[in-house]
């Protein structure tokens, strides 16, 4: 649809036009995505001022650009394209892609999932018990964007606003009735949410992550809690075995239920049982005790599945066939993925990336295994963020019977560096239970390599990625290609050896 630019200087506050009425057709920050008749919102980035790509912008179509009135004199800036003047692009940025896509959440039931861990696994439970209900459905999240049967990967967890607003409406198109959000707490911060409406909010729970961001446990709470904002959210779903959870509860202003292992929820999870197969566990509701289970090993998942199960229901989903499309969920990419490739032990690739994920994980899979049985744990840390995460990392890694310290998407850090902060959680554990290797591929062949058939190897941090950056260069590496690929050399040939 095409909008008139006073249209949207009427929605943002504090803006104005200089130059002609014209009509926009979309919106983008990005110079490179702009086609005919678009508005280029000339955004102040982290590393670039999109001011300096204007010209490129106008090569390419754009129609208008959004500008703040700070940089209304920068030099050679044309004169002659329409501008939109605002106090703050990144403010405005929201309300102008909603208004140019027709504003799309307001016709779909948009679910945000926030917390720091389980949002994707959440999203997919949700989306397959919404599914099996006879709901059409999309996700956006880290894994994919999909909208019904369309599927694209994801760049961000939460994309930007205009991108954002864009698959909303591409989702309107295709006859999507609920999306399954992650809202991170960057997307939030950064206001990508702005203008979208969402019927169901769902916190998950809070631990130590991003702190070199927010700064503060303080503000990466306060960033969190803006999704369950009356402004912006009609209900929330709230964990409350986390401390944060409880507090988030007590202080809503929307109307709201409560989950988790606490008898005091209102939906209670007891009884977890983990295996091979999966997670089962009782689900106590309005007096009522649910059977609930899932194919996704681990008991923190029983947690997912029960937001899920809360969302579908608030959503008017039938119950039991809620509870059947949860139950046949087999598998979410990169989280808790058993890999079997003829090795002799037990491997899973996960995408857990903080202490209280891989504690969580180390524990679950030691709780599958015999009394003689091993947990061998391959893992880093990332470059550029939270550093004073890392010896906290170590510690975490270390809580296995061997520890292997290697690269994880390093970027622009000295991969020493970041191991030799890791290694400073492990300082009281003996030298013989940490091996450091930084070819991440050798340091999983180093982990088949010394599993028996009773072990397990938990391969951690990356998931369903499948590349990592060092340095300049993005390098293809599949933490599941990888033990597959090193399964094949040592194992197959063993066999083969034997057979002669």
């Amino acid at each position: 649809m095409a909008v008139m630019l006073s249209e949207i200087a009427n929605r943002v506050s504090g803006s104005y036009l200089v130059g002609p009425d014209v009509s926009v057709i979309g919106i983008s920050h990005d110079s490179r995505r702009i086609a005919e008749g678009y508005l280029f919102a000339a955004m102040r980035g982290s590393l670039q001022n999109g001011i300096s790509f204007t010209s490129d912008a106008i090569e390419l179509g754009a129609s208008a650009i959004m500008i703040a009135e700070k940089y209304l004199d920068t030099p050679n800036l044309p004169s002659y394209i329409p501008k939109l003047v605002v106090p703050s692009v990144r403010q405005a940025l929201g309300a102008a892609a909603s208004l140019v896509y027709g504003d799309p959440s307001r016709r779909l039931n948009l679910v945000g999932i926030t917390g720091t861990n389980g949002k994707t696994t959440t999203s997919f439970l949700l989306d397959a018990a919404l599914s099996e209900a006879g709901t059409r459905t999309g996700i956006i999240g880290t894994i994919e964007f999909r909208s019904a049967s369309k599927r694209y990967p994801s760049t961000f967890t939460t994309p930007e606003a205009p991108d954002l607003q864009a698959m909303l409406a591409d989702m309107v198109e295709n006859n999507v009735e609920t999306v399954a959000m992650e809202v991170s707490s960057h997307g939030l911060d950064q206001r990508r949410v702005d203008a979208a409406h969402f019927r169901v909010g769902i916190f998950t729970n809070l631990t130590p992550e991003h702190l070199d961001y927010h700064g503060t446990m303080e503000q990466y709470y306060f960033a969190k809690a803006q999704l369950f904002e009356p402004s912006r959210c009609d209900f929330g779903i709230i964990a409350i075995d986390n401390p944060w959870g409880v507090r988030l509860a007590s202080q809503l202003r929307i109307d709201h239920v409560t989950y988790g292992t606490n008898p005091d929820a209102d939906y209670v999870v007891e009884n977890v049982k983990v295996s091979h197969q999966g997670t089962a566990f009782t689900l106590r509701h309005r007096g009522k005790a649910i059977a609930l289970s899932t194919q996704i090993v681990g008991s923190f998942n029983a947690l997912n599945a029960t937001a899920a199960y809360a969302a579908a229901i608030e959503l008017g989903a039938d119950p039991d066939k809620a509870r059947a499309g949860i139950e046949g969920c087999d598998s979410v990419a990169g989280r808790f993925q058993l890999i079997e490739a003829g090795q002799p032990s037990m491997v899973v690739v996960d995408y857990a990336h903080t202490p209280d994920s891989i504690s969580n994980l180390i524990s679950t899979v030691r709780s599958l295994l015999g009394p003689d049985g091993r947990v061998i744990v391959v893992g880093g840390a990332r470059g550029g963020r939270d550093r004073l995460k890392r010896p906290w990392l170590g510690r975490a890694l270390a809580g296995a019977d061997l520890a292997i310290l290697t690269t994880d998407n390093p970027g622009d850090e000295n991969p020493h560096d970041i191991i030799a902060q890791l290694l400073l959680g492990t300082l009281d554990v003996p030298s013989r239970h940490v091996h450091i290797e930084l070819s991440r591929s050798e340091a999983i062949s180093f982990a088949l390599s010394h599993a028996g058939s009773a072990d397990a190897v938990i391969i951690v941090g990356r998931g369903h990625e499948t590349s990592i950056r060092v340095g300049l260069s993005q390098i293809h590496l599949d933490d599941r290609e990888v033990v597959r690929q090193v399964a094949e050399s040592l194992f197959h040939a063993s066999m083969a050896e034997i057979g002669r």
